[in-house]
């Protein structure tokens, strides 16, 4: 988006929350049954409803009549990009946001996780307006459908989390999931190849996710965890030689997390134009500014509510 363009957005919330000094939002939940039916008022096309969604707009959904943004003219795109911000929103999802939730991949990737603990996810990222929330493939379709009408995107990933499958399946699993709704993929390289030397392999495999994923952002996780300097600085030239959007340290599965060390790598490899994810052990808002100062323009964590919220999550891999 342009600066003029935002600027003229700002101008245009100004005026609508000048005329608007009193406005009420309608409630926000969401509610899974076992089943899979899906309770949520927002999302019935009911005479009322729709009513109200053309009276009011709905929470997190931004657009040029909002009237729960905030203006944000203050600042040019180029000055918030400068902040280390790689999304730029002008809606304002609660007194509770801090600085990182447009950065965020809200994330629940265990094994065991349920159809209700995927809608209480959803709930959150509309609540904090995260930039997505990162779930496996099978949920991708419900958080999609969960989303739909907010600025969330659908992240999921690939290959996860031992990065092990051939580029083939990998390219076929992406888009299966791009055509459930994904909006965002993080794919797992060939750690085995990497390590082996294999470099052509390595390449081959993020190549063909990529052309899988062509006008959808893609991430490639290296598992820094288990990579030696040189091993890392290789695999992020050759994400940004495939096209990836983004490099991203960890899986939140291996021996440990990210690191600012690995993040400040990780950015003087790929330079200022290509995204830097940070995931894995960030708890608490102190990490996270850590990360963003080392370099990185995302943070991907299941402990995203406390980070906004300035909380300690405690204990926990991702």
């Amino acid at each position: 988006m342009r600066d003029e363009e935002i600027k003229k957005i700002a101008q245009e919330v100004a005026k609508i929350l000048k005329e608007e000094k009193k406005f009420k939002m309608p409630g926000d939940s969401v509610n899974i049954g076992t089943a899979g039916k899906v309770f949520r008022n927002p999302l019935v096309n009911s005479q009322q409803n729709q009513k109200e969604k053309n009276d009011i707009c709905e929470e997190n959904t931004c657009g040029p009549n909002c009237k729960s943004c905030s203006p944000q003219g203050k600042f040019s795109a180029s000055e918030v990009k400068q902040m280390g911000a790689d999304r730029i929103s002008f809606c304002n999802p609660g007194s509770d946001c801090s600085q990182f939730a447009s950065m965020i991949d809200h994330t629940l990737l265990k094994a065991n996780a349920t159809q209700e603990e995927i809608g209480k996810l959803c709930q959150e990222a509309r609540q904090y307006n995260f930039a997505s929330v990162c779930v496996n493939p099978a949920y991708v379709s419900l958080a999609s459908r969960l989303l739909k009408g907010s600025n969330v995107k659908v992240c999921t990933v690939i290959g996860f989390p031992l990065g092990s499958t051939t580029p083939t399946v990998k390219a076929i699993e992406a888009r299966d999931a791009i055509a459930a709704g994904a909006d965002e993929i993080d794919m797992v390289i060939n750690i085995g190849a990497l390590k082996s030397g294999n470099d052509q392999l390595v390449l081959e495999d993020i190549k063909a996710v990529r052309e899988a994923t062509r006008g959808k952002i893609l991430k490639v996780i290296i598992e820094t965890a288990y990579l030696t300097r040189d091993e890392k600085i290789r695999a992020c030239k050759m994400s940004k030689e495939a096209g990836a959007d983004f490099v991203k340290t960890s899986t939140g599965f291996g021996p440990h997390g990210a690191t600012v060390e690995d993040v400040k790598l990780m950015r003087e490899v790929v330079g200022p134009d290509m995204g830097v994810k940070a995931s894995g052990g960030i708890r608490d808002s102190k990490t996270a500014s850590e990360m963003v100062k080392a370099g990185a323009t995302r943070l991907g964590t299941s402990a995203s509510v406390a980070i906004v919220t300035g909380k300690d999550a405690g204990g926990g891999k991702y």
